[in-house]
């Protein structure tokens, strides 16, 4: 789930506040960017149980009309289309997602006014309205309910984004990420596979885990020499009128160019620059682009920066 543009991103996050603190060494550096991953991994649980949460609320609502007084016509025979959606039943149940919850602790019971708040915001939209109103729904209607949900208000919703940041600092500007893979982890629900359904893992493969590991340690170990490249290369400018964040950006994208053969140069390049655009200043990404331009050419020309292509093979 994990993947390499959002290690890049924390990569880049540990490494300012590594620079900004003092008596930090690289396993205190590693150690917080492998629970700042972590942290990252339980937002995408604490944002599905959110999905069981607020279904268990208009459960609630509906209870309780129905035990009224002086109860309706409608509040006894209710549309229960939203509570049955049959997505929300499988993923109720399912073995890992419990198992993950019940370990990690994880809940909005603090939480009930953001609980009410989407609900109300989901019942007031459009295509909730098309859902409940529609002569009938399948498992296909109730997935695309929830995708449409996790997009258009679960993603919009400025409260709820407030919510995420106080929980836990390590979810701040990871909501937009998770909530893209909480679709995908929709889209690939299968109603046969009951509740032993997979989600999506941590990592998608032992290699991404080393990539995160192994360039933070490059540019702890080496960020003198990245540093002299890039002062090298912006002759006039003094290191300290340069915006800090977007030398630990471009030292980060250096140690990826200079240790990581497999990589083309132009996707290093293009992902740190998408990086300065939301963490550095407005002009970082042409700033950034012009310099590691000219330090790729140079290390090119010195036969310094060589790239490989990675073959797979075609397993039949």
């Amino acid at each position: 789930m994990i993947n390499r543009i959002l290690l890049r991103t924390k990569i880049v996050q540990i490494l300012y506040s590594f620079y900004k603190s003092d008596g930090k060494s690289f396993p205190l550096a590693e150690k917080e960017l492998f629970h700042s991953i972590e942290k990252t991994y339980d937002l995408y649980f604490h944002l599905l149980q959110l999905s069981v949460e607020i279904t268990n609320y208009s459960a609630s609502r509906i209870e309780l009309k129905r035990n009224k007084l002086r109860p309706t016509s409608e509040d006894l025979n209710p549309n229960t289309r939203f509570i049955d959606n049959t997505f929300i039943a499988q993923l109720s149940t399912n073995v890992r997602f419990n198992e993950y919850l019940t370990e990690r602790k994880l809940s909005w019971v603090n939480y009930p006014e953001i609980i009410k708040e989407l609900f109300e915001e989901i019942v007031a939209s459009d295509f909730y309205t098309e859902y409940m109103e529609a002569p009938t729904v399948d498992y296909a209607a109730d997935k695309d309910l929830w995708r449409k949900i996790f997009k258009k208000v679960i993603l919009q919703n400025e409260e709820l984004d407030s919510s995420i940041e106080d929980q836990s600092i390590y979810w701040t500007d990871d909501i937009e990420v998770v909530v893209s893979f909480i679709i995908k982890t929709i889209k690939r629900f299968d109603f046969s596979k009951g509740d032993e359904q997979e989600l999506l893992p941590m990592f998608k493969d032992a290699e991404d885990g080393e990539f995160a590991r192994k360039l933070l340690e490059s540019v702890l170990t080496k960020g003198p020499s990245y540093r002299e490249l890039i002062d090298q290369n912006t002759k006039n400018w003094e290191l300290d009128r340069i915006a800090f964040m977007d030398i630990v950006i471009m030292e980060v994208a250096l140690a990826e160019l200079l240790n990581f053969p497999t990589i083309p140069v132009n996707v290093t390049l293009n992902e740190y620059i998408e990086i300065s655009k939301t963490y550095s200043t407005e002009k970082s990404g042409t700033f950034i682009n012009g310099v590691l331009d000219t330090i790729a050419t140079q290390l090119k020309n010195d036969n310094k920066l060589i790239k490989v292509v990675k073959f797979t093979e075609n397993k039949k």
